[in-house]
Formats: structure tokens, C-alpha cells, sequence
């Protein structure tokens, strides 16, 4: 599991940021029926962020991230894994996810993507990017294959290579596909994701000019972005501080390569 069911993003609140954030119900293409979390500005700045939360699905870890985006007026919509399985209910700390995250599919996970971006779309919101932690990291690079016009993917320990519990192809293995910037933030000590795995990505994004900012922080582990995780503050305020950066210069398409 990426987190503990007690963690939480490691972002120091802005009172009074927000404007809402409540629990609703999306609708994919193929009819499927899945629960999310809207988080809204007060203050919009016209950018937009899809959640893809890790193994656990919507969870009060990315609810609160949602919270956190919306005070700094960026619109916030988590989406869960898991409507095919285990329908909209709310669900308890004792969830047991791993046979819904084995039954899910690319194709589902593909088309649940799309239906949160276009909930943004469709509240004018015009520069969508999505951003996942683990299985959502894998499944955030994988959303710039999609043609959902983004403005960006982030991923944060998004495995790149091999097979995945599903069958979601390696973010590797697309790159050819990829058609939004990519901000990638890694832990050095991650056992997951290989340092070359990491430069693979760094490298072969480089080779096809597509804009992107890879960066691995020594000695953090998987999972580092955890406000429990205090001996790691210093990393996790600097991913977050890359995250708001991207959000704020990022364009739609291709561009330039820029690693660091």
C-alpha cells in the first residue's frame, strides 16, 4: 500500500481557500457509475487537476489534496477505481481493494479519465492536467496517450516499466502516444522504480521533444509525499512546490524538452 490509511498530504492548509468540496457521481462512457470528490476555488484560476489516487482508490488522503489544490484556485476532481466492483458507496478504512484493483482495466480506467476531464471541460475550465501517486502515477503518464488535449500529466512514483496488476501498458512502452508535458517526481530509494527505468523515461521523452521536468529526490522512499513521513518535509515541500510551478507554466501539446 502507498500510504497508511492515517495519512495525509503533507500541505499546510490556507484557511478560507476554498469554496466547496463534496462528494459526487460521475458517468463514463461505457455507463459505468463511479464516485468522486470536487474540491472548488473561491478564487479559480482557470486550471483544473484530475486525482488519480493509489491502490486504496478515493481515499481522505486525496480529498484533502483536492481541498489543498482548491485554496490555491486550482479546480480539484478525485476520482475512485473502483465503480465497476464496488459501486459509489462510501467506503471504510477495512476496504479490502486488492481483488478490485486486480478486476480493473485499462479500457475502464481509460474511460473514467476522460469522463473527469471532460466534468472540468465542461465547467470551462481550459487547462486540465492530471496528477496520480503510484497506480495513479502509472495511470497519470498513461492519460497523456489518451488525446484528452491536457495540459499536463504529473506522476508522482508512477512505476514506468514491466507488468502491473492490470493490464495497463508501461508508460515506457508509449511514449510514441504521449501528447501533454510531463512532470515526473521520484524517490531515489524507491525499490519500485529503478534508476534507469527513471532515465529511460527521462531520455526517450528527450528524444521525441516532449516538454517535461523529471526530477528524483536521494535517499526519499516510495511514498515519501506524507505529512508522517516528517524526515522527508524537505522533499515533499519541494515536490509540491514542482507541482504548483507546472501547473502554472504548462501548456497544452507537445514542446521543447526541458529534463532536470
Amino acid at each position: 500500500m502507498c500510504f497508511d490509511h492515517d495519512s495525509r498530504p503533507p500541505i499546510t492548509p490556507i484557511a478560507g481557500g476554498e469554496l466547496d468540496g463534496r462528494l459526487v457521481e460521475l458517468e463514463a462512457a461505457d455507463g459505468n457509475h463511479f464516485a468522486g470528490f470536487r474540491a472548488r476555488p473561491t478564487a479559480p484560476s482557470g486550471a483544473g487537476v484530475v486525482i488519480l489516487p493509489d491502490v486504496r482508490g478515493l481515499h481522505p488522503f486525496y480529498e484533502e489534496l483536492a481541498l489543498r489544490f482548491a485554496e490555491r484556485g486550482i479546480d480539484a476532481l478525485v476520482i475512485d477505481w473502483f465503480g465497476r466492483t464496488a459501486g459509489v458507496a462510501r467506503r471504510q478504512a477495512d476496504f479490502e481493494y486488492t481483488p478490485h484493483v486486480t478486476a480493473t482495466t485499462w479500457g475502464g480506467i481509460s474511460a473514467d479519465i476522460a469522463a473527469a476531464v471532460s466534468t472540468l471541460r465542461a465547467e470551462g475550465i481550459e487547462r486540465i492536467f492530471t496528477i496520480g501517486f503510484c497506480m495513479g502515477g502509472r495511470m497519470s503518464f498513461l492519460a497523456s496517450t489518451l488525446g484528452l488535449d491536457l495540459a499536463g500529466a504529473i506522476g508522482l512514483y508512477g512505476t514506468l516499466q514491466g507488468a502491473w496488476r492490470n493490464d495497463a501498458p508501461a508508460p515506457l512502452e508509449r511514449l510514441d502516444a504521449v501528447g501533454a508535458g510531463i512532470l515526473g517526481l521520484f524517490g531515489g530509494a524507491d525499490q519500485g522504480i529503478t534508476a534507469e527505468a527513471v532515465a529511460a523515461f527521462d531520455r526517450g521523452l528527450g528524444e521525441r521533444g516532449i516538454a517535461h521536468r523529471i526530477v528524483t529526490y536521494p535517499g526519499a522512499p516510495h511514498s515519501f509525499f506524507d505529512r508522517k513521513a516528517e524526515e522527508f518535509a524537505s522533499e515533499s515541500a519541494a515536490a509540491w512546490g514542482e507541482v504548483l510551478g507546472f501547473i502554472g507554466t504548462a501548456e497544452p501539446g507537445r514542446r521543447a524538452s526541458s529534463a532536470g
